[in-house]
């Protein structure tokens, strides 16, 4: 059977169950082909799967809205502010040239990269709206490298599922799925509004992962771990965020 005709065929299943026999039933179908989201336990589990699965199966491969460059909003959304301890403060008054971007894991050439180095790689920019759950959001213009480069230069291993992302601010890390990993608009971005990315905005490195709400682009990356699990991280949810009380996965 190819691929659009069992999404279509489990789509249709996920449906009938969640209208006839509740949410509860179509988790159990999602679980069968493994579009089981890493927060899936507690009472509101089985609507975090039926959302993954249902998200994952409709939207596969699609892409995020991108605008054009007069709806840039002017100015960006800063929300909060840059971290103040002393580690980050020596980075940036270096201009974040010794700012490192580590890779390990599920790879086979683990790899540390410096913001030049991202520089020098294939880029991609994109006009894209980062929305927050809190109610606030903003269009900017986004440059960075395909987070699928990164990948493909470190070489994935074939049993990898998520990327887990860690930031100097260590009380704030997430992940994603390999689907959102390797998608063309995920990025690491390093540059905003055709300039380098402001620290106030996530600077040097943010995650940019378009598809999801504005809590999925982590700002301050300075780690990426391939892995076929989450559970040997934090709590075991797959971020910080369903950690405080959000989903972890936040598809648009």
């Amino acid at each position: 059977m190819s691929n659009p005709s069992r999404r279509k065929l489990i789509t249709a299943g996920l449906a009938a169950t969640a209208g006839a026999s509740g949410i509860a039933v179509a988790a159990k179908l999602a679980d069968q082909y493994g579009l089981i989201p890493p927060d899936h336990g507690g009472i509101y589990g089985p609507g975090q799967t039926l959302t993954y699965a249902a998200h994952r199966l409709l939207t596969h491969n699609s892409l995020a809205r991108e605008f054009p460059r007069s709806q840039i909003s002017n100015p960006a959304y800063v929300n909060g502010k840059p971290p103040k301890d002393e580690v980050f403060t020596r980075l940036q008054a270096g201009g974040f040239a010794d700012w490192r971007l580590t890779v390990d894991g599920m790879v086979a050439r683990p790899a540390s990269f410096s913001v030049r180095e991202l520089k020098s790689y294939p880029s991609s920019t994109q006009i894209t709206h980062l929305a927050c759950e809190e109610g606030w959001s903003f269009i900017a213009e986004w440059t960075g490298v395909p987070l699928s480069h990164v990948l493909n230069l470190v070489g994935i291993l074939p049993q990898a599922k998520y990327v887990v992302f860690l930031t100097i601010q260590r009380r704030w890390w997430g992940s994603v799925d390999m689907e959102d990993a390797l998608h063309p608009q995920t990025l690491i971005t390093y540059g905003m509004n055709g300039g380098n990315l402001p620290a106030g905005n996530g600077g040097p490195l943010r995650l940019r992962v378009p598809r999801q709400l504005g809590y999925k682009s982590l700002k301050y990356i300075t780690h990426m771990t391939v892995t076929d699990s989450v559970k040997g991280f934090g709590k075991g949810l797959g971020a910080s965020s369903p950690e405080g009380g959000y989903a972890w996965y936040a598809g648009i």
